[in-house]
């Protein structure tokens, strides 16, 4: 136990911060869900283990009152990491040299129910899915992909990648809530493929809740040659895709089911969707609409900006400021203070630039390198400001207006 609410019903049974729990009622529970299935009880009997000793500790309460203490994990016995080996997963893009629970891949269905994380489900089974049907585990979060078994088990890079959608079919045979995710990488899985795709939601697993379309995401840390990002048209036509295929979906079950992330608006400098259009907003899933969710139906959110930056989907990189020339330390602390810093500043007046050449302002909306509109467009948003993709800070309101999308 890492803490004990005061005046709680584990503070009046003596229960401190430290103890380790052995036991609850006779076993031990698996994980949190079981750990508070356990204690729901209005008695309660506890094996603790506290300084090397074995403590016998029954609470006694009210049945459905909390126990009032908080445990260090989610996942007792072990986390299911995950055996794929995705070129898009996102573990791999991370930086080095931080803690270590950020490398952790996880493929576990309980932090699918309990965090809205995704599963693959390609270490799933029958016990699995025996506890998710027995407890009503639901929602849970399913990246799909595609549902060709050729092409799930290549992006998967799992054989047992194919086979896996059949513990879909299996859950929702059994009433549980499942909500899908589709990544979609350029030249892999869109296209043709992402029409199969929908296709094969709308024969085999109509009684999805929902399915997020959201676009591949690389950080510079990539390393995967095969794996890009969407250029404008690409971005654009995906967008034509999913809504095309949300009119067969009305039309047929009723329901939209698919939808396309902020991501795929943003790029593209395109309005975003009315509200009803997205049915709902889910906190389990708002992540991919974490934008348009801000606002309510009656309310019209801010429309995006593109900003222009050269021939390339993302502005290009910026090199690093050139290192300060350091002064030995044996040097007067006079002579260290005077010593100027080499920071490269932005020259006020000047609009935030978003990795176009040096020196060069944005161009006008009525400019050739902004009505052709190509494969140049990245930015993003936030509720309060605008932000430059290729910059850390907000653009302030003296900055030059970025041209509209029109």
């Amino acid at each position: 136990m890492v803490s004990v609410a005061p005046h709680s019903a584990a503070a009046q049974a003596g229960l401190v911060a430290g103890d380790e729990i052995v036991a609850v009622n006779g076993f031990m529970p698996r994980d949190i869900i079981e750990w508070r299935l356990a204690t729901d009880d209005a008695e309660v009997d506890l094996d603790v283990r506290r300084g090397g000793l074995e403590l016998a500790v029954a609470v006694v309460k009210r049945a459905g009152e909390p126990l009032g203490a908080e445990v260090a994990s989610a996942v007792f016995d072990r986390v299911r990491t995950c055996d794929n080996h995705c070129e898009f997963c996102f573990i791999y893009q991370l930086p080095p040299g931080m803690r270590r629970s950020l490398y952790l891949k996880d493929d576990d269905y309980r932090l699918s129910f309990l965090y809205g994380n995704f599963t693959t489900l390609t270490r799933f089974t029958e016990a699995d899915l025996e506890r998710i049907v027995t407890e009503r585990l639901s929602p849970i979060n399913v990246s799909i992909h595609a549902t060709d078994p050729v092409v799930r088990s290549r992006m998967l890079k799992n054989p047992r990648g194919g086979m896996s959608l059949r513990w879909l079919r299996a859950m929702l045979d059994h009433g549980i809530t499942v909500r899908g995710q589709v990544v979609l990488c350029p030249g892999v899985n869109d296209g043709a493929v992402f029409d199969r795709t929908m296709a094969g939601v709308l024969d085999e697993y109509p009684e999805l809740d929902s399915v997020a379309v959201v676009p591949l995401g690389l950080s510079r840390f990539n390393t995967e040659s095969a794996m890009r990002l969407h250029t404008f048209d690409e971005a654009n036509a995906m967008v034509d895709a999913i809504e095309d295929w949300q009119d067969v979906f009305l039309r047929v079950l009723g329901k939209r089911m698919v939808f396309a992330a902020d991501e795929y608006y943003l790029m593209e400098g395109r309005p975003f969707p009315a509200a009803d259009a997205y049915e709902s907003f889910d906190t389990k899933t708002a992540s991919a609409w974490r934008v348009r969710s801000r606002w309510s139906s009656t309310e019209s959110p801010p429309q995006p900006r593109v900003c222009a930056a050269g021939s390339s989907p993302l502005p290009t990189r910026r090199s690093h400021p050139p290192t300060r020339p350091r002064t030995p330390a044996c040097a007067p602390a006079a002579q260290r203070a005077a010593q100027p810093m080499q920071r490269r500043r932005q020259p006020p007046g000047l609009p935030r630039r978003c990795g176009c050449r040096p020196g060069a302002a944005l161009p006008s909306a009525s400019s050739p390198a902004s009505s052709g509109r190509e494969s140049s467009l990245h930015w993003s948003i936030s509720s309060a400001s605008r932000t430059c993709a290729s910059s850390r800070s907000p653009m302030s309101s003296s900055a030059a207006t970025l041209p509209s999308p029109g």
